[in-house]
């Protein structure tokens, strides 16, 4: 059996198009509006990764509901948890509401299992991916409710796992979150809604971008150990981020995965490598790749992402349908342009995307009927590694073969600080094998 056959998708998962979308998802999932539950209950958060993202992450938690709190942070160490304080604190709205005594700022590499031992509500899962599986298999043994951030793996080994965590949070009527925020834009719930009503016919192609800078690197430090650089630097090791198709571009791939309604791929074939980004710095990553997946039908999307400086930068979306086309540039314009008939442009709100999940996500909690994406953030993330396989191996990887990969990027045994971790070797298509 396929291990990611329940992944085959509903088409109408998103529909928040209006003023109203905030309770879209929420109603297609069964949440009914002015259905509250536990509405005087004070929910508390706990953040488990205190880097930027996460930072973000709880300041939008804190903003989504009237009645929370931040009560716990976990991170691998004190200045980031200090440094995400005090950052949340400042702000207007959301300082008032961080009230982490110090009992409760747990470091370490055990953090995450002391946080789900106290008394929280709702985790927000923002570590490095290589972590994310582990951890939300915790939370939900934990009974916690899980803000998730993208992607939820690296490896094939590591998207079972979670699947499973997702099988076991649907039991328990858990939620769960996605961090994959471009389905919570206004603009693309819209057009996604009109490409479903046929305005484009039956969709051919995609063609979707990540151009992008390097992002930061930080120089290692006396006393840290591998491990510990290892973890300060992940975007650069590809058994903490899957590389940076899988935890950038993944949001590209989502929305090709969006728009062919999630159904699995039929397989990938890619080009990548590394031209600019040479130095040890930046650890065993690619600084380019480009991937051509086909659809059943013959369909095909096409992904081209990029971490280089000094050269043209674009995050944009695009479908061929056999009626008409689409075109998506990050947040400025979605049109859709019929080969018979007049162009339709969103000109509706522009919201937070970021807000919009949280709001979603609180509300639905609420209702007693909490919203549960977890399903879906495995089937996009799996589409991303196999286009790194394709990519790393030089081959046509199948969607049976790489749901089926044994592969484990995990360095063997447990982990500890003083251990030593070298940087994996560079892939090298065509002498880099799939396993």
């Amino acid at each position: 059996m396929n291990p990611l056959s329940p992944l085959s998708l509903d088409r109408r998962t998103f529909l928040g198009t209006t003023a109203a979308a905030a309770l879209g998802t929420a109603i297609a999932s069964g949440v009914q509006p002015g259905r509250e539950k536990d509405a005087g209950k004070t929910l508390k958060i706990a953040l488990i990764g205190c880097g930027g993202r996460g930072t973000g992450a709880a300041s939008q938690a804190l903003r989504a509901d009237s009645n929370v709190e931040l009560v716990a942070f976990a991170d691998i160490a004190p200045d980031q948890i200090a440094k995400s304080e005090e950052n949340l604190k400042r702000l207007p709205g959301v300082g008032e509401k961080v009230k982490v005594d110090d009992a409760h700022k747990f470091t370490g590499l055990d953090a995450v299992d002391k946080v789900l031992a106290t008394d929280v509500d709702v985790v927000i899962l923002t570590t490095p991916p290589g972590f994310r599986a582990e951890h939300f298999e915790k939370a939900v043994a934990a009974n916690k409710h899980c803000f998730i951030e993208k992607p939820i793996g690296t490896d094939g080994p590591s998207v079972r796992r979670f699947i499973a965590a997702a099988d076991e949070s649907k039991r328990k009527g858990l939620g769960a979150q996605s961090g994959f925020c471009w389905r919570s834009k206004y603009a693309e719930r819209e057009t996604q809604k009109r490409i479903r009503d046929g305005m484009i016919g039956e969709v051919r192609a995609t063609y979707g971008t990540y151009l992008g800078n390097t992002p930061w690197v930080k120089p290692r430090q006396p006393g840290w150990t591998d491990l510990e650089y290892q973890l300060r630097n992940w975007m650069y090791f590809t058994w903490l981020s899957g590389d940076h198709l899988v935890e950038q571009a993944i949001h590209t791939v989502d929305k090709m995965c969006w728009t062919f309604d999630d159904v699995d791929p039929v397989s990938a074939t890619a080009i990548g490598g590394r031209v600019q980004r040479v130095e040890e710095e930046y650890g065993q990553v690619y600084d380019h790749f480009g991937v051509q997946y086909e659809y059943p039908g013959g369909a095909r999307g096409i992904i081209f992402c990029r971490q280089m400086q000094g050269c043209f930068n674009e995050v944009a979306d695009h479908f061929l349908g056999t009626k008409g086309t689409v075109d998506q540039l990050s947040g400025r314009y979605n049109r859709i342009t019929p080969f018979a008939g007049d162009r339709w442009k969103f000109d509706g709100d522009n919201n937070d995307m970021y807000q919009t999940e949280h709001d979603e996500f609180f509300a639905s909690i609420r209702s007693g009927a909490p919203l549960n994406y977890a399903h879906k953030m495995a089937h996009s993330t799996m589409v991303g590694i196999m286009g790194r396989m394709a990519a790393y191996t030089g081959q046509t990887i199948t969607w049976e073969d790489a749901t089926a990969s044994k592969e484990s990027l995990r360095p063997e045994g447990e982990l500890k600080w003083d251990m030593k971790l070298p940087t994996p070797p560079v892939a090298i298509p065509g002498r880099t094998k799939f396993a």
